[in-house]
């Protein structure tokens, strides 16, 4: 078969870029309409300037106290994570135990997992790995949907590790979500595409599973059939929370309730909240729908009346929503999930007050008040910033109240303000005469106080069609916010606009300051200072960094540091925070943008250095870096490893990770732990 016809975005990407993902990640969204059609402007709020580049730069005195004691509750059934995370609020003046050299960028066709001299990786768990007592082993070669049930899911992305109490840390639980499944690399030609559709869909769902160490300075193993171990899969129940619970909106044939939906999709990143649940965002489900795609609200969603990639409406009438009583199908996917890692027969939960779209994740913390904060970005080109702030407050050491946090609350969206003129942001990235790319910004109300703040729309229609509503408030259109992480050290807010390379094209939007460069390929890192505190609804901001390699582009930024003493990085993704308050930062798209395989990177967000950026690892041929998981304290690292070798085939892999045993190659969560110095760069395979 041509493949221009199976990969038509092969010619539309640079560098590297893989079009099998954007086939089977996103169904090729960016050869179809622009979602977001609408004319937003974005305004420039000079009689604020003033508060903006000082409050972000001068920070929140005092904020992290509320921190001092815990982060998380304590349910009855575990303690979330070490007394390493629950002091993490109050170590901001300490250094990192976490020592390294920064690795050389590695060519973006080296098949090799690559750590600082003095470390050492080992795979936790791969793709197909048994999790039950009865599970069979996996058989690359014998693959069965009832041998997926109970196997290790595909394509692992975002990645949570707590510890379970009393276990002196040698005892932990982990959470997974499996965003997609690349069917050229997962199955033999011979097998038949039912049985490789059957397969595909079971591949795809969350997973818990229990670890064991023999101490804290060993590496973990996962524990085969261990009592919490757990896989979610596409006909598990989900119940419907909050205000659109039970609306028309929601009902189908098969649920006329509009209370109870089977299974999760485009699964990518998520959060691990204060009371010691687990949340996943559901992205890019618009691609596993065929639809009418002629309204307005399914436009906006990216839903077209094409068969889709997959073909899973062969199999599944729900999935063609132009089957009578499966029209509101896809409104019953885009939310944030909520799973209880401690309770194997707790039901998952959609929080619809924390609206519909293509959430990359979302990340909670309490405000000042007791609100519960959460952020969460749409990961699409143009699309928004949020947060919602729960009606309830938290209540420390009440686990039962605070599993109720999410399903109640207001949500905005962020409307950015620059204060340069717009003469000054010239699309190349060059910085404006003040020498920052920064501003204020305004929180939106979408909800209030149970009631819609969108004039025409319902509340219901509002936390449904949310990126209608937000296109109605004129909210700012984003260079794809992927993860939005909040810092207990700061309390400032970090947002990850991966890249657009749409930004500024004839038709499309053009460049403001908060996305500064035209055909953006490397993205950038917004920091926001919710002003006040957390639920306040004026914040000001500044690009933390604008990535690239500062040694082909000038107009990279580095928060001031000097642009030659850094590792070049492209493509944030996911975020996270070390024990004294550093950002790591995962990418995904480093080959396309700068020719290098994608990786981790630490980035010093205080003093002198700050803006420093350090890569500690890079991941193989083809794949991404996410779920990063950074416990210091313990000299480790996690990060999961996905779609290594994805522009493969059965026949001729691009890569053999994690085992190097010329087989396929398989998704797998990798530990990275200090080990005694050794001869050698601490760069290979294992």
């Amino acid at each position: 078969m041509d493949s221009k016809r199976l990969l038509p975005m092969a010619d539309h990407v640079r560098g590297k870029r893989s079009a099998v993902t954007c086939q089977l990640k996103c169904d090729n969204q960016c050869l179809g309409e622009v979602c977001n059609t609408t004319s937003n402007g974005y305004f420039r709020d000079i009689a604020s300037s003033a508060v903006s580049r000082r409050a972000v730069l001068g920070g929140s005195a005092g904020a992290v106290a509320l921190f001092g004691a815990s982060r998380f509750d304590a349910p009855a059934a575990a303690a979330p994570l070490s007394e390493q995370a629950l002091a993490e609020g109050r170590r901001g003046a300490r250094r990192s135990p976490l020592n390294f050299e920064a690795i050389r960028p590695v060519d973006f066709k080296v098949d090799e997992f690559n750590v600082p001299e003095g470390y050492s990786w080992k795979p936790i768990i791969r793709w197909g790995d048994p999790l039950f007592a009865d599970s069979p082993a996996f058989d690359p070669k014998k693959q069965t949907a009832a041998a997926a049930r109970k196997q290790f899911g595909y394509d692992n992305d975002y990645t949570e590790i707590i510890d379970i109490p009393g276990s002196e840390g040698r005892r932990a639980v982990m959470f997974v979500n499996h965003e997609y499944t690349n069917e050229n690399i997962m199955f033999p030609p011979t097998m038949p595409i039912e049985d490789q559709r059957e397969i595909g869909m079971i591949n795809h769902g969350l997973t818990v599973v229990e670890l064991e160490r023999k101490n804290t300075a060993s590496p973990f193993s996962y524990v085969k059939g261990a009592r919490l171990n757990r896989r979610i899969v596409i006909d598990d129940a989900y119940r419907m929370t909050g205000p659109a619970a039970g609306s028309e909106l929601l009902k189908t044939k098969a649920d006329p309730s509009g209370t109870k939906v089977l299974g999760t999709l485009g699964n990518c990143s998520g959060g691990l909240t204060p009371w010691g649940t687990l949340l996943s965002g559901e992205e890019n489900f618009h691609s596993y729908f065929r639809a009418e795609g002629t309204s307005p609200e399914e436009k906006r969603y990216g839903l077209t009346d094409k068969a889709t990639v997959r073909g899973w409406e062969k199999s599944d009438p729900r999935f063609d929503t132009r089957n009578k009583g499966f029209e509101n199908e896809t409104n019953r996917f885009g939310w944030i999930v909520e799973v209880d890692p401690f309770d194997p027969k707790s039901t998952p939960r959609k929080h619809t007050a924390l609206g519909r779209f293509k959430h990359e994740g979302a990340n909670v913390i309490v405000a000042e008040n007791g609100h519960v904060v959460a952020y969460s970005g749409d990961d699409e080109k143009f699309d928004y910033l949020y947060k919602f702030v729960s009606k309830r407050k938290y209540r420390k050491n009440d686990r039962r109240h605070n599993m109720r946090l999410l399903e109640e609350g207001d949500l905005y969206v962020a409307k950015f303000s620059g204060n340069s003129p717009a003469s000054e942001i010239d699309g190349k990235g060059t910085l404006p005469s003040d020498g920052a790319f920064d501003g204020t910004g305004r929180w939106l109300p979408l909800t209030k106080d149970g009631k819609s703040m969108v004039e025409g729309m319902s509340l219901e229609e509002v936390l449904v069609h949310t990126r209608i509503a937000a296109d109605r408030l004129g909210a700012t259109k984003m260079d794809r916010c992927e993860d939005v992480q909040p810092s207990l050290h700061s309390r400032r807010v970090y947002v990850a606009c991966t890249n657009n390379s749409d930004r500024a094209k004839p038709g499309k939007a053009g460049v403001d300051e908060p996305n500064p460069r035209a055909e953006n390929r490397d993205g950038h890192i917004v920091e926001i200072d919710e002003l006040g505190e957390q639920t306040s609804l004026r914040f000001a901001w500044n690009l933390m960094l604008v990535c690239g390699d500062p040694a082909t582009d000038e107009n990279t930024y580095f928060a001031g540091y000097p642009r030659e003493h850094v590792s070049p990085i492209s493509c944030p993704d996911n975020l996270a925070f070390d024990s004294v308050g550093n950002l790591w930062i995962s990418t995904d798209g480093a080959p396309d943008g700068i020719g290098y395989n994608d990786g981790l990177f630490k980035v010093t967000l205080t003093g002198r250095d700050r803006g420093r950026v350090e890569q500690f690892l890079s991941v193989p041929r083809d794949a991404e870096t996410c779920g990063p998981i950074v416990r210091d304290q313990e000299k480790t690292v996690f990060v999961a490893v996905q779609h290594p070798g994805e522009e493969g085939t059965w026949e001729e892999p691009n890569s053999y990770f994690p085992d190097y045993d010329n087989t396929l190659p398989r998704p797998t969560v990798v530990q990275v732990y200090k080990k005694a110095p050794a001869k050698g760069r601490g760069r290979g395979r294992k």
